[in-house]
């Protein structure tokens, strides 16, 4: 299978699972009935989602994949944290109803609950680094915590939000982003501080040349 077939068979699975777990509820979803629905073999699905989290984690990895993606980001820290969670958020409104489900359900799975926490956090230490946020010692990980708050603000923003535009996310990450901003959460790091220094005298576009 070519990376190009497996991202269509993740695709495929994602589709038809979270179509599932929006009309059954996520404490009734399966694997297999996501396979069947989505016409897939069953042998390459237990191989390639062997645990009904590894689906949920399959869904945090595409969306990281498009928040990361190379095509743009630009601006201060906050407007770069703001865009990466955007760009989160539009994918997951490509399964809304399917996530809601899962969502509702933390409530009563508390081990969902851990492994999504924890999944979250190394998903914010990678936003941080990209974003230019000074995530070091025991500041950093506070900063962290503050990104993890912040993303999970918006979470629940989007998650009533029936806002064709997303207007009522964007709002409440704003917000969430003057908070964090207020109290230090999003420090530049000192990789970041050059990179802005560089951009404003054009350091990096016109390299000193040594006289021979």
């Amino acid at each position: 299978m070519t990376d190009i077939d497996r991202e269509e068979f993740d695709l495929a699975l994602l589709e038809a699972g979270f179509g599932l777990a929006a009309e059954k509820g996520w404490q009734r979803f399966s694997l297999v009935e996501a396979a069947q629905r989505a016409g897939l073999p069953i042998d390459e699905v237990r191989a390639r989602f062997p645990f009904r989290h590894s689906f949920l984690f399959r869904l945090g990895r595409l969306a990281d994949e498009s928040a990361f993606r190379d095509d743009g980001l630009s601006g201060s820290v906050r407007e770069r944290v703001f865009d990466l969670f955007m760009r989160r958020f539009d994918v997951f409104q490509q399964y809304r109803e399917g996530i809601r489900a899962v969502l509702q359900a933390l409530p009563t799975d508390p081990a969902l609950t851990l492994l999504l926490s924890a999944a979250t956090m190394d998903t914010m230490r990678w936003m941080a680094e990209v974003a230019g946020v000074e995530c070091s010692g025991f500041g950093g990980m506070i900063r962290l915590n503050a990104l993890a708050g912040v993303w999970g603000f918006a979470l629940r923003a989007w998650e009533k939000d029936e806002s064709a535009d997303l207007s009522q996310t964007m709002a409440a990450l704003d917000q969430a982003l003057d908070k964090a901003e207020r109290y230090g959460a999003l420090k530049p790091s000192s990789g970041r501080l050059m990179e802005e220094a560089e951009s404003r005298t054009g350091i990096a576009d016109h390299p000193l040349e040594l006289e021979t």
